[in-house]
This record gives structure tokens, sequence and C-alpha cells, in this order.
């Protein structure tokens, strides 16, 4: 009796001791607790490394400066669209894309507006950052949080189509089973 009470001692601080080590990771990205969120677009790859057909050309390499490899994202997404990279260096809007300025500036422009948003949400995830249990055991309370913002497809379907607009099908409802 005793040598079994003691296989069970020896098992429950076996258990005990592989729990404690499995914490300390970082924190889960839809744990809606975690101080910021990640920003995607920080992770950027260098350019392929090309070999110049006259080094002599070459910029003088400068400490701490940019080289040829550096990523240009924002270049890089203006050419994409077809626009012309060299007119970024130059803050004036060409005079192509000026009615689509205005047009996409007709209600005014907020200075900041990723920062605003940015402290918005953190104090609203703050504000709902689940029950005590879901905080005790660290559970993804993100779904929780954000479901009153939640958009039924199905009742935006139904929306427009009444209205007249022509949508895609959608798939069927889910049912509830064995109800």
């Amino acid at each position: 009796m005793r040598a079994a009470g003691g296989r069970i001692g020896i098992a429950l601080m076996a258990v005990l001791g592989l729990a404690a080590c499995s914490g300390g990771g970082a924190p889960h990205l839809m744990n809606v607790r975690s101080g910021s969120t990640p920003d995607e677009f920080a992770i950027l790859p260098n350019k392929p490394l090309q070999i110049p057909k006259d080094t002599s050309t070459l910029p003088t390499p400068t400490p701490g400066g940019t080289n040829l490899a550096d990523p240009t994202p924002k270049a890089d997404a203006v050419a994409a669209l077809g626009g012309r990279p060299a007119a970024m260096k130059s803050q004036s809007i060409p005079a192509a894309d000026g009615a689509l300025v205005a047009a996409a500036t007709r209600y005014g422009v907020t200075p900041g507006i990723r920062q605003t948003l940015d402290a918005q949400d953190l104090r609203f995830r703050k504000n709902h950052n689940g029950r005590l249990l879901d905080r005790l055991f660290g559970n993804t309370v993100y779904f929780q949080a954000y479901r009153a913002m939640e958009l039924d497809p199905y009742a935006a379907l139904a929306f427009w189509r009444a209205r007249g607009v022509a949508t895609p099908s959608a798939p069927p409802k889910p049912t509830k089973r064995g109800g």
C-alpha cells in the first residue's frame, strides 16, 4: 500500500515537473491579452544580389546607409501597380493621379490613424480579455471578444439580394447535428 502511494507521488511530481516546463513561450497571436500586435509588414526579404555590368559605377559604400539589396517595399508596390517609384521621392502628386487622390481624400485625412486605431484596439482588448479561467489558463479569447463585430455572411447575402444586387452563390448554412 505504501509502495503504491509512493509511485503515485512520484508520478504526480513528474507530471507537475513537466507541466512547469511548458510555459515561457511567445504569446499566442490570437490571445487578445498580448500588449501589442505583430507587425506583419516588418519582415521583408532582401532583394537578390546582382553583379553589375560595370563595377566602376557602383556608389561609394556608406556605413549605416542603404545598399542595392535593401528592400524598398513602397517603391516596389508603386512599380507593381504601374507607377513610377522615382516620383515617390518628390512629395508632389502627379497630375494624372490628382482625381484619384481627390476622391480618396474627399472626406478628409486623419493624421496618425494607425496609431489611433492601435491604441483603441488595445483598450478594447484590455476591456474584453476573457473570464477568470480563460485568463488563468491562457485560453484564446479573440473570437469571444470580437463576436459582436462579426459579419453574418448569410444575412449580408440576403440583404443585398433583396435589393436586387447580383451576388455569387454561397455555401449552404451549416446545420446543427443531433438536436
